[in-house]
């Protein structure tokens, strides 16, 4: 009859402590990264490079550049579609690296909190 509750070899203490070592570690490592990326910035264009928005790893917009032949009082409806689309394509490449560096701390695991359980 197998006993219920307790540790048996007293096995599990020890890959608690394991495990809280590591979660420590990756918790570092996330907090590193996270600051790292912060200090990078990301840039992306519209309309063929008319367009040219600059934005931090804290997704802020830093600068706006606008190619003068892009400015036409008559169409100011393009321009803002301009805009929107280099602020979005800017927030995306910051989102998908922010992404990329995180999986490469936690591995891609997957279940609850990120842990394979």
């Amino acid at each position: 009859m197998a006993k219920r509750g307790g540790f048996p070899g007293g096995a599990m203490p020890g890959n608690m402590n394991n495990l809280m070592k590591q979660a420590q570690k990756m918790q570092r490592q996330m907090e590193e990264a996270t600051k790292a990326l912060e200090e990078k910035e990301y840039e992306a264009s519209a309309g063929g490079g008319v367009v040219t928005v600059k934005v931090s790893g804290k997704k802020e917009i830093l600068s706006v550049h606008l190619e003068e032949e892009v400015v036409d009082k008559d169409d100011i409806e393009m321009l803002e579609d301009l805009i929107v689309a280099a602020v979005n394509e800017a927030l995306r490449a910051q989102e998908e690296d922010s992404q990329a560096q995180m999986s490469k701390i936690t591995g891609n695991m997957g279940g609850m909190g990120g842990f394979p359980f």
